[in-house]
């Protein structure tokens, strides 16, 4: 009897254990997925995420969808590649977007970047500043003020208009000296970047300093360092980051007087300049290691700048290359997503297209071929930027003083062939570069070589690609999209409240703000008001004589085909366009 319920016992102790040890397991494993969770939320297929997590935004400023396919097929036919390979972009294509801003059809990259930091829409030349005159709230000062760090890289002057329409606020993008006194935090929020890193260095300079273009003796440099910045301006300042491992925020790099060189320039002054993948690797390291003990992540915009300036140029060769490291950029992007152990979202876009970029160009008026010659970019070793810049050199130096002969066997071997491996230059085409043609006319020479039409120096209004880490976080950008669209989701992804920094905005007023008619203006800070003649909404008035016109009205066949832009030139356009 006495064993029967020894046995009992311990039987029931045995139980009491397993079940005491069972509901400690069940526990811990509870905790420590809990605890996973925070650290790495995920979050099912369109649903808003929670817990800590990165957004980096990339901003390809001028690349539409013929960039791709021109630098695609540069890169098969260069590399010797399958006709299958693609670039990392294109396997993260999910969808496009519209880009009219409030005053044209056709954007700028002020409007553009408007759309993406404020998710609203605004004037050509407005950096995050609406149609009323009235500054918005971006995500970058939203996510700063939500505990976020924050930084931006750009191939550009940072003061240009797209980083400028995350961290300042101007009336016109022209006021860069102004915004680069916002950006270290000389405007009404305070400091709200954590990390720059790009050009544009003479903007920051006073101007009795040598390398300045500012208009005043302010030296915003020294202003950042008095706010607890460091500063780097060189290559190797750049190398002693070490990719991102020693730094200390706040950080101003300023790496180039104006802008960073295009690509296919920098490669070969690598000791000088450092890419546009290495800045990202930096910047995404000191960033991740800075909110390391953070229950906040990070929030940074990152731009392929100079493919809009190879639009602007009409220069095929340095669009390709300028492409192609955006691309290797991106690539470094989801290198890093994929390895840290803070989740996030990549999203890319671009503000606009530029150039009017085609694949393909008629040269004749017989029937059109249809070609298009690769090899012709592959031949080129640096940008028409560059040779336009060394050819103004020779002439203002060593050709001066040359007979005709001599300067244009200089320009036909040091230029056309050892530059963009022209060999067949006609005398006009060298008669054109001497009279002044410059970097167009050698980005014309190669274009039609290699049969690319382009139908402006300035931007387009074809619709632009978006791109994406993984589809199934994104769900609200996928097809086809408005450009504010991207500015909501930026907002959305963060949970931040816009408005309320908008609100913060409107109601901090550095008083006495005297404009210079003797008016009150509260939103001084912003630069000067515009001119009254500057439409900033209505495309009524933009429309001129091509308005649609209602019963009744005078039609179109009164329209003048005879009238003069301000330069003179018959443009066919109407007599009010």
């Amino acid at each position: 009897m006495a064993a029967n319920a020894a046995v009992f016992l311990w039987r029931e102790l045995g139980l009491f254990a397993w079940a005491l040890i069972t509901t400690v397991g069940v526990i811990t494993l509870g905790v420590l997925y809990l605890h996973q969770t925070q650290k790495n939320p995920k979050f099912d297929p369109g649903a808003k995420p929670s817990g800590k997590r990165n957004l980096i935004f990339m901003v390809s400023d001028g690349m539409g969808p013929a960039s791709l396919s021109l630098t695609r097929s540069f890169r098969q036919f260069d590399s010797n590649l399958p006709l299958n390979d693609v670039l990392v972009l294109d396997k993260h294509l999910i969808g496009s977007s519209r880009t009219r801003s409030s005053s044209s059809l056709i954007t700028d990259s002020a409007a553009g970047a408007t759309a993406f930091s404020c998710g609203k829409k605004s004037y050509n030349g407005a950096i995050s500043v609406l149609p009323n005159n009235t500054p918005c709230g971006t995500v970058l000062e939203a996510a700063k003020q939500a505990g976020y760090m924050t930084g931006l890289v750009v191939t550009t002057r940072i003061t240009d208009a797209t980083p400028a329409c995350f961290a300042s606020h101007a009336n016109m993008r022209a006021y860069e000296d102004l915004i680069a006194e916002h950006e270290i935090g000389e405007y009404p929020l305070g400091r709200m970047v954590d990390l720059m890193i790009g050009g544009g260095r003479c903007h920051f300079l006073p101007n009795s300093t040598e390398g300045s273009c500012r208009g005043d003796d302010k030296d915003v440099v020294e202003m950042a360092k008095s706010k607890g910045f460091s500063y780097i301006d060189d290559r190797a300042g750049f190398d002693s980051l070490k990719m991102g491992r020693n730094v200390t925020l706040p950080l101003l790099g300023l790496l180039a007087p104006k802008d960073i060189p295009y690509e296919v320039d920098r490669r070969q002054v690598n000791d000088v300049y450092p890419s546009l993948e290495e800045m990202a690797r930096t910047a995404l390291k000191a960033l991740s290691e800075a909110t390391k003990d953070s229950d906040k992540g990070f929030f940074i915009m990152i731009e392929g700048s100079r493919i809009d300036h190879a639009g602007h140029g009409n220069d095929p060769v340095a669009q390709v290359h300028e492409v192609l490291a955006y691309d290797k950029a991106f690539s470094a992007v989801l290198e890093f997503l994929e390895k840290d152990s803070t989740p996030g979202v990549l999203v890319g876009t671009s503000d606009h297209e530029t150039g009017g970029l085609s694949i393909a160009r008629q040269l004749h008026n017989s029937y059109p071929q249809y070609l298009w010659y690769p090899g012709v970019l592959a031949n080129a070793s640096h940008s028409s930027e560059y040779l336009g810049n060394a050819l103004d050199d020779y002439l203002n130096g060593d050709g001066k003083n040359v007979d005709d002969s001599t300067r244009k066997e200089y320009i036909r071997k040091h230029m056309l062939a050892d530059g963009l491996g022209i060999h067949d230059a006609t005398d006009s085409e060298v008669q054109n570069l001497i009279d002044g043609g410059g970097a167009y006319a050698f980005a014309d020479m190669v274009s039609r070589r290699a049969q690319i039409g382009w139908s402006t120096h300035g931007h387009s209004g074809v619709d632009v690609n978006i791109y994406a880490s993984s589809a199934d976080n994104v769900l609200p950008l996928i097809g086809n999209r408005e450009n504010t669209e991207v500015g909501s989701f930026l907002a959305d992804y963060l949970s931040l409240d816009l408005d309320a920094v908008t609100k913060q905005l409107k109601d901090t007023k550095s008083s006495p703000h005297v404009s210079a008619d003797g008016s009150d203006n509260p939103y001084a800070w912003m630069g000067m008001p515009l001119d009254d003649g500057v439409v900033v909404d209505k495309l009524d008035r933009y429309h001129g004589d091509f308005k649609r016109k209602k019963r009744g009205e005078e039609g179109l066949d009164s329209v003048s085909l005879g009238s003069r832009d301000p330069d003179g030139e018959s443009c066919g356009c109407g007599l009010k366009h």
